[in-house]
């Protein structure tokens, strides 16, 4: 039976004396403040909550709160949400807990009183909860309104400068008088839209649903609509409104719609709701157009943080993290507090207006009744470098543009000063030092003499500097050891390293009127002027045409620069650090050795190595060394951390590689960040120049039979791959269970005890992967959505115990490419190829087609799989490894296309006579050897998999999964 509290029992003041009940009711957890407590209780599972209200009065108090309970059940909850009248009933309701005598329960109840109990800190949840906020309504504010603004005053006075309220853009909008929650209901009552809410889960509600909650919550942050996919829910909204003028220029627009980072929003929600302080990401402008009720906005320059807002800066990677309270309590609780002069500039906005936010702006949104908005972020020629800024590695520039000089209480004003005056003389600016790596909580402290100081440093007088938001003086904190290729991607960033690439190159080919802005975008993210440097001395070096205007930015989305130079490819191994890079380009010249050796058919669909050498700094010139793989170059001779190499054709090789590749498992993150950095010497390959596109452009356009045949190709290709012989394999590692055990008659390692273990050349890839496994459940942490939080638990029970100690079962170790994915497979248009795959004879037509995404002269409506690119990431492992990027990526889990693989590629997974689906030994099952590989993948192949099968986010164990996405493969036996 459910009890309702007296909400005034918990607020009663003290006008007579009485007994604490706390210290009885709390035991030793009387020591810690309610704040704590309850969100200590947060913590705990519903059912774990329900148990402790039970302990004594205090704690059913502290366990009824509704806040408690939405926290709970947002934590818990599925995709889409339900609300019950009370977030207590809602939790309860997804336990599937009944209650058997409802018509009881429905009946008013005494309240329980008690005495002797007061909590200010509940005391002031409940009045947010029921707070009325009329009295926002009468102020106008001091953000300038403008009407009839034209394009170029808004640029001339406004655009990266300050905000502005516009009337009349929405005018003529159908969203100005259907978009209230009354007339969208009628159309999208069943339409589901995403959730804004502190959690790190995706919620929807049906809107019907959310009006319903809109109308009975007295949450103290209720939850509303903010949804960047609601043209994919619901289309018709697109037609409903359009981009004012003034903000039509987007340079995101050269990038497909599921390419670009999220850049619209539907807002709906009811008082009390709103965003709290937070500045866009990437350091976007925005736009927000109010179609019905009032807004309240309070915003900050950039560099100035709020009062009650901490900023933390991952000295990792450069994530932002902000910490804030929620919009309404930073309105009740901060803004009094703050003096007059210290105060945000602020504003109503009314239905029809739109405001402008610059980038970089701290703003704060208060709705002051139930409102509906729309919102897009952009990017233009005006603040087109500060996200190109925001975009580069390391951590001090990004905190610089949110937190200002309160980021630099590790620098000494004089320093900061002498950088100042050189970039103010022209010459450059000096490095800046690196001492202490974080962003303190920006809360007032106390000085000696009792003053306050509003920032983080009581060393430093942020009063003498003033903070410029310009992008030459951000550009003074950028970390010259960070590189874009080898440094950690901030999690805060809103596209991926590869996807910043392809951006940049976009709107190089694209728009080839703004390549001067380009370029410097270009230098602050991607370090184009030094890597386009390096590529010209390699150029230089081989007697190689240097890349045409159009080819001066690194092109492709792989990992390290390449850049196409006349019918040349030039890559720089960069991922890594040093000692990864040359082990990747050894393995990867004796593999064309061998492939040369044996005369493999494969061979016609590699792009013939060129040349191969050592790029390398040395008194600040750029130098290049040949070397073709074999011994070991004099430049990198006595560099520290490489160790010393058995005498082998191929000192970098595979055999080196294997046992490199087992180290790395071992380190942590830290050691890998660090193994990449700093690195001044690079290995370089030039390949030839293949014509045509690569899959990942042209897959949407091509037909159904071009995609089997592309299949078909693949398998193909990969059995030739995988016949290949291996090098004679020599792993140190292996001495160890050699001392203490024998061969059977098969092959296989038996210890003293008789228990099997895996075949000698499996030694070193099973233990490399025993290695991963120990940090299996922080990975999957780590990477989250859309990864099933039940399925963590349950990882270590599912992967083997110790991988040495399992039958294997398969046929033999192979090379494997590791990385088939779309942007690997080079197609060229069936017009230029004969039916052996090899190029015709007309040399017009081939000059026509361009390589790298440039666009063909004529569209092309057939094409011919020829090349198979990137073999720098070649290994040696079990060959259905090969099958994973293939599955996931090219095929996106098609079962017919994989059919037609397995049907090209023939060869068997397992030893003859080992039936792939026999229970006795699982890891014998395809279908769970692969799923393991999965889970233990270095790359966020879980991401993949339950972002192409989305009903698997609901799965309750990894056999559900490995059952649904690579089952088809029990019943595949192969030939001999």
């Amino acid at each position: 039976m459910e009890v309702e509290v007296n909400p005034q029992s918990q607020i009663q003041p003290m006008e007579v004396e009485q007994i604490d009940r706390r210290p009885a009711a709390l035991g030793d957890l009387r020591i810690l403040p309610d704040e704590i407590l309850c969100a200590i209780l947060t913590y705990l599972t519903p059912r774990d909550v329900a148990r402790l209200s039970c302990v004594s009065s205090v704690m059913y108090i502290l366990c009824k709160e509704e806040p408690l309970w939405m926290s709970l059940c947002i934590d818990n909850a599925d995709r889409q949400l339900q609300y019950k009248g009370s977030w207590k009933r809602t939790a309860l309701d997804q336990l599937n807990v009944t209650f058997e005598n409802n018509e009881f329960c429905q009946k008013p109840q005494k309240p329980l009183h008690f005495n002797g109990f007061n909590s200010m800190f509940l005391y002031c949840r409940l009045y947010r909860c029921y707070t009325s906020l009329n009295g926002f309504y009468y102020d106008t504010g001091n953000v300038e309104r403008e009407k009839n603004l034209s394009i170029e005053e808004f640029r001339d006075k406004y655009d990266g400068q300050k905000p502005v309220l516009i009337g009349g853009l929405a005018d003529t909008w159908p969203a100005r008088t259907t978009w209230t929650p009354e007339e969208l209901l009628k159309k999208y009552g069943d339409t589901a839209f995403k959730l804004s809410q502190r959690s790190r889960h995706k919620i929807k509600m049906k809107l019907k649903d959310y009006v319903s909650y809109m109308k009975v919550q007295h949450d103290e942050d209720p939850l509303y609509i903010f949804d960047e996919k609601f043209g994919e829910a619901a289309p018709e909204l697109l037609k409903d409104y359009s981009i004012p003028n003034m903000f039509k220029e987007d340079f995101f627009d050269v990038l497909d719609r599921d390419q670009r980072p999220p850049f619209r929003w539907l807002i709906m929600g009811p008082e009390r709701s709103g965003a709290s302080w937070h500045v866009d990401p990437a350091l976007t402008s925005a736009w927000n157009t109010l179609l019905c009720g009032r807004k309240r906005w309070a915003l900050y320059p950039p560099g100035r943080v709020p009062l009650g807002v901490t900023v933390h800066v991952n000295e990792e990677d450069g994530d932002v993290n902000i910490e804030s309270p929620s919009s309404l309590q930073w309105w009740l609780d901060f803004y009094p507090l703050l003096p007059e002069e210290d105060k945000p500039i602020e504003c109503t906005q009314l239905p029809g207006e739109t405001i402008f936010v610059p980038s970089g702006w701290w703003h704060c949104v208060l709705n002051l009744e139930t409102t509906v908005a729309v919102t897009q972020n952009f990017v233009n020629s005006k603040n087109f470098e500060f996200v190109c800024l925001d975009m580069a590695p390391g951590y001090r520039h990004k905190g610089v543009c949110r937190a200002g000089l309160l980021a630099l209480d590790d620098i000494s004003i004089e320093d900061v000063r002498k950088n100042m005056l050189f970039l103010e003389s022209g010459l450059g600016c000096s490095d800046l030092s690196r001492k202490d790596k974080r962003i303190r909580v920006h809360q007032p402290e106390v000085s000696e003499n009792g003053s306050t100081i509003d920032g983080v440093s009581k060393f430093i007088d942020l009063t003498e500097m003033e903070f410029s938001y310009d992008i030459n003086f951000l550009a003074m904190f950028l970390d010259k050891e960070q590189d874009h290729y080898t440094s950690l991607w901030s999690s805060s960033n809103s596209i991926g390293q590869r996807e910043m690439r392809e951006w940049l190159s976009k709107l190089w080919v694209g728009k080839p009127e703004n390549r001067d802005l380009v370029w410097k975008g270009a230098c602050l993210a991607l370090n184009a002027d030094r890597w386009y440097t390096h590529v010209t001395e390699i150029c230089n070096f081989h007697g190689l045409p240097l890349p045409t205007d159009d080819e001066r930015l690194p092109v492709g989305t792989g990992s390290n620069p390449v850049y196409l130079a006349g019918d040349n490819v030039i890559k720089i191994l960069v991922e890594e650090g040093l000692e990864a890079c040359l082990h990747s380009l050894g393995t990867e010249l004796e593999f064309y050795s061998s492939l040369q050796k044996i005369n493999s058919p494969l061979r016609d669909h590699i792009p013939s190595v060129l040349a191969s050498g050592i790029l390398y700094m040395e008194n600040g010139l750029c130098k290049v060394q040949y070397w073709d793989g074999k011994g070991v170059p004099e430049v990198i001779a006595n560099f520290t951390p490489l160790v010393e190499h058995e005498q082998a054709d191929y000192p970098f090789g595979l055999q080196s590689k294997r046992q490199f590749d087992y180290r790395k498992a071992g380190m942590s993150l830290p050691e890998l960040v660090k193994a990449c950095s700093g690195a001044t010497i690079w290995p370089y390959v030039i390949t030839q120049r293949c014509k045509g596109k690569i899959y990942a452009q042209i897959r949407d356009s091509m037909s159904w039979k071009d995609t089997l045949n592309l299949a078909s190709f693949l398998g193909e290709q990969m059995r030739n791959l995988h016949l290949v012989p291996c090098p004679a394999l020599n792993d140190s590692t292996l001495l160890e269970t050699q001392q203490k055990a024998v061969s059977d008659a098969n092959g296989n390692i038996k210890n003293d005890e008789d228990k099997v273990w895996a075949p000698a050349e499996w030694n070193i890839f099973l233990r490399t992967l025993n290695r991963k496994k120990k940090d299996v459940c922080d990975r999957l942490t780590k990477w989250g959505d859309p990864i099933p939080r039940e399925l963590f638990e349950k990882v270590e029970e599912y992967i083997p115990d110790d991988l040495l100690k399992v039958d294997m079962g398969v046929r033999s170790c192979t090379w494997i490419h590791s990385d088939i994915m779309d942007d690997n497979i080079h197609m060229e248009p069936c017009s230029l190829t004969s039916h052996s795959g090899g190029a015709n004879d007309n040399p017009e037509l081939i000059d026509n087609v361009s390589a790298n995404g440039s666009d063909l002269s004529e569209p092309i409506h057939a094409w011919h799989p020829t090349h198979i690119l990137d073999f720098s990431g070649l290994s040696v492992g079990d060959p259905i490894l090969d099958l994973i990027p293939i599955y996931l990526d090219i095929f996106r889990g098609d079962p017919l296309l994989l059919k037609q693989f397995l049907d090209s590629y023939k060869l068997p997974f397992v030893k003859t006579g080992v039936n792939s689906s026999a229970k006795s030994n699982r890891f014998q099952r395809l279908s769970y050897r692969v799923m393991c590989y999965c889970i233990l993948h270095d790359e966020n192949i879980l991401g993949a998999i339950f972002g192409t099968w989305k009903k698997l986010r609901m799965a309750k164990s990894w056999e559900e999964v490995e059952e649904a996405v690579w089952g088809d493969l029990n019943s595949y036996t192969g030939s001999c």
